[in-house]
């Protein structure tokens, strides 16, 4: 007997989130409204992302054939973007923001936890985790511009000539990709610390403009962080790995 082919409904249930917005990034703001995560988190199936967060998988997808019932615009549909092309996206849309902004919310957080510490201790958290983070930042984005894209450019242009990689240079790719791919995990972790430490980014009554704008930073931050995370995680690496 012929297996049968998946209903719709199976297909939805074994199909991943991080997919479903490699598809069509429209959708993210969906995920986001439900607070499921698409970047870290997106290799999970939508039924157990759903579970997980107590979310009608019926009233999810509704809401995810809506938001792509529209053409998507070649400028947002990234998953057909070439690798080259899509890397340097990446390093002058994320990598240029990250370099940019990151020294300027250090600097905000150390300066509310020095001012702010003794009522809020949860902002001195929050200095000494983007601290870290920021640093950790700094070395992965060194790493993706000095080793990662130039591999990839460099194994594209191998395929189009008819040669053939040295196995050596894939196995490294893959070690380079899974180190990354830990390491956005961890920045992922730290991220969602914050921003329960900051109860979601919510300013105190007696906060300062500085406290409520480092609180402004720090969510613009998560909300680049997470369209950057999800480039890569669900759609550079994957494409990478099979280089």
């Amino acid at each position: 007997m012929e297996k049968s082919t998946p209903e719709p409904a199976e297909k939805t249930n074994m199909e991943t989130v991080g997919s479903v917005v490699a598809r069509d990034f429209r959708t993210a703001q969906v995920f986001e409204k439900y607070g499921i995560d698409f970047c870290c988190g997106g290799n999970l199936p939508l039924a157990q992302a759903c579970r997980e967060r107590g979310i009608d998988l019926a009233v999810l997808v509704c809401d995810l054939e809506e938001t792509s019932a529209h053409p998507l615009e070649r400028s947002q549909n990234y998953d057909a973007w070439e690798l080259p092309f899509l890397a340097d996206y990446i390093v002058n849309a994320h990598h240029g923001y990250l370099k940019e902004s990151v020294p300027t919310i250090t600097a905000y957080t150390n300066k509310i936890a020095q001012v702010h510490g003794p009522n809020h201790p949860e902002v001195v958290q929050i200095a000494q985790i983007f601290e870290k983070m920021a640093t950790d930042l700094m070395q992965h984005l060194k790493s993706e511009e000095e080793q990662l894209f130039p591999a990839i450019r460099k194994l594209i242009e191998l395929r189009k000539e008819g040669g053939a990689p040295n196995p050596e240079e894939i196995k490294k790719l893959k070690a380079v990709l899974a180190e990354l791919g830990h390491e956005h995990d961890e920045v992922g972790a730290a991220v969602h610390e914050i921003r329960r430490l900051s109860k979601n980014y919510a300013v105190p009554a007696d906060a300062c403009n500085t406290f409520m704008v480092t609180y402004q930073k720090l969510e613009e931050f998560e909300d680049d962080l997470h369209k950057h995370v999800h480039l890569e995680n669900n759609i550079l690496f994957p494409k990478a790995a099979k280089l």
